[in-house]
């Protein structure tokens, strides 16, 4: 084994198997994102048995430096066949278990860019450790027993992070906000099982069961499993964001919004209808929020054959936006075309009509029908009022207050217990036999366990850790 008292899974022989795998194995990757001219820093990050073994090989530290875990040495690696300085870098050496993974960890902190740090791994790899697979230091920080299943995605949640409300929730999943409170439901669903389950096979030893406390325990728990869901929802708003269309009918200012929302001159504008031929993309964040703003090809009869590519595109884009900005001339008026437009958009989906060209009404005139929000691309009248309509009709007032929330996973578990907890209760309104109410209970314990890591296979660990980068 290896040589600490790691956490096992329960009953998972597999995971077993996966950590008696990991006592002879070290692993290496590059920690760091690297490229060309940028980032004067890079990591290369080992772990295992043979981590301390191959940094002493490769790094030599001049004068007395003493090799204690948690200190960092200043000296060079070097090519142990050649003997060739091939970095100036700091060594950090975290002995088991007081590392990520709980096993005995070294850092080489090198010199950014392509050719130091990849000479460095290849000398690291030469030196008898294997190179890492996305997420293998996470997984292995999770079966030693260093992290919950929940807060091993939430480093990944952090990582990938969009914004700073995104990486808030990130953060809570980190601090085993979400472990705490899955636990807590799961413990719960397991006194009831315990009780059921011991009525199964010693009914007549045992006090009478009430079924009335029981279903109202298993309804509190089911309840508490529809809220997860529903701020999941509002969670994933904030971790992948809205890809907000904005259609209208050529030359009412679809670019000149864009650009005023990003602040940035993304798309060209004329004074010519049909001048976006194509989607336009930009990417912003608003009050927390992450947004893909699409700027499309105004929608209208034309035979010019690339315009109507890109109106085909435009239309494409309006079913699949998570929310639209129909955008109307205000000097013209809400007109038939424009209904037809909004017509167009899904049905859910919602749709904010905008009024442009504010700055050219009369001030003094009557309010033009049909818009809920009026404003001016070009001076950017009424900015405030369309970015706190788009974020209300999205649902941004719900996440403000979000502590924690389930990735789309998690969700998946959460939902399939609350199902299993409506068929156990069905089973309790139809009076069936207790065995009858434990087998949806024990699937619904079944999938909270799978949330945190309390039971889960080989393969769904492999599968929740593919999806992090290499070297975490």
């Amino acid at each position: 084994m290896l040589g600490r008292a790691p956490v096992f899974l329960p009953g998972k022989l597999e995971s077993m198997l996966v950590l008696e795998a990991m006592a002879d194995d070290t692993i290496a990757a590059v920690a760091t994102a690297v490229a060309p001219g940028q980032g004067s820093v890079a990591i290369v990050r080992l772990s295992g048995p043979q981590a301390e073994a191959i940094g002493r090989r490769l790094f030599v530290a001049p004068g007395h430096q003493p090799w204690e875990s948690h200190r960092v040495l200043y000296g060079h690696v070097v090519d142990p066949g050649t003997g060739e300085r091939v970095d100036e870098a700091l060594l950090l050496l975290m002995q088991a278990p007081r590392s990520f993974t709980r096993e005995d960890v070294v850092e080489l902190h090198c010199h950014g860019g392509l050719i130091c740090v990849q000479r460095v791994l290849e000398l690291v790899l030469a030196a008898g450790a294997r190179r890492a697979e996305p997420g293998e230091f996470s997984q292995r920080a999770f079966l030693n027993g260093r992290l919950d299943l929940t807060r091993a995605e939430a480093i990944s949640e952090l990582i990938t992070a969009r914004s700073r409300r995104a990486a808030q929730l990130a953060i809570a999943g980190l601090d085993g906000g979400l472990q705490r409170r899955i636990t807590a439901l799961r413990e719960r669903l397991l006194d009831q099982l315990a009780e059921l389950e011991a009525r199964v096979d010693f009914e007549e030893d045992l006090p009478p069961l009430d079924p009335a406390l029981v279903t109202a325990e298993l309804r509190a728990v089911r309840s508490a499993l529809e809220q997860l869901l529903a701020d999941a929802a509002q969670g994933q708003l904030l971790r992948e964001g809205l890809r907000v269309a904005i259609v209208g009918r050529p030359n009412v200012g679809k670019s000149s919004l864009l650009n005023r929302l990003s602040r940035s001159e993304r798309a060209i504008v004329t004074d010519l209808p049909g001048t976006t031929r194509d989607l336009v993309e930009s990417e912003l964040v608003l009050e927390g929020v992450p947004l893909t703003l699409l700027d499309t090809a105004g929608i209208r009869a034309t035979e010019d054959q690339v315009e109507r590519i890109g109106i085909e595109r435009s239309r494409a884009a309006l079913q699949a936006a998570d929310a639209v900005l129909l955008l109307f001339d205000l000097t013209v008026g809400w007109t038939a075309e424009d209904q037809a437009l909004a017509a167009l958009v899904p049905e859910g989906v919602p749709l904010l009509r905008v009024g442009n060209k504010a700055d050219q009404l009369d001030p003094t005139a009557a309010p033009v029908a049909g818009a809920d929000v009026r404003v001016s691309a070009l001076s950017g009248e009424g900015q405030a009022q369309l970015v706190e309509a788009l974020l209300r009709c999205c649902g941004r007032s719900e996440v403000q207050g979000l502590l924690v929330a389930l990735n789309g996973r998690q969700r998946d578990l959460a939902a399939r217990a609350a199902s299993g907890l409506t068929a156990s209760l069905e089973a309790a309104d139809q009076q069936l036999p207790w065995d009858f109410w434990t087998i949806d209970l024990r699937a619904a314990v079944r999938a909270l366990g799978e949330i945190t890591g309390a039971e889960v296979s080989e393969a769904v660990l492999d599968r929740v850790f593919a999806r992090f980068c290499i070297g975490k």
